[in-house]
């Protein structure tokens, strides 16, 4: 599910402190530490810290994030034994 069915993605950073991503399908997981969204191009985790959602339409697939962004890193599917990047991040 890795492949870019649906409409477009796109990622847009500007800076340490806004990101612009379309094509945001879900958000599974967020607080001020942490974003974790289903887009349509796989799992894309966003790590900092007093990070905050300005905007989120699902309907358009667009999300706008302010705050202190360290990462922006997208998941591969979980191996057995780690969990992948996000059973370490969160788990």
């Amino acid at each position: 599910m890795n492949e870019m069915t649906g409409g477009a993605h796109r990622i847009e950073l500007v800076g340490r402190e806004k990101l612009t991503v379309s094509g945001v399908e879900d958000v599974e997981r967020f607080d001020e530490g942490g974003i974790v969204m289903s887009t349509a191009a796989g799992t894309l985790i966003v790590t900092g810290s007093a990070l905050h959602i300005g905007k989120l339409s699902l309907d358009g697939g667009e999300l706008h994030v302010d705050g202190r962004i360290d990462s922006v890193a997208y998941e591969d599917a979980p191996t057995e034994r780690g969990g992948g990047f996000l059973g370490r991040l969160f788990g």
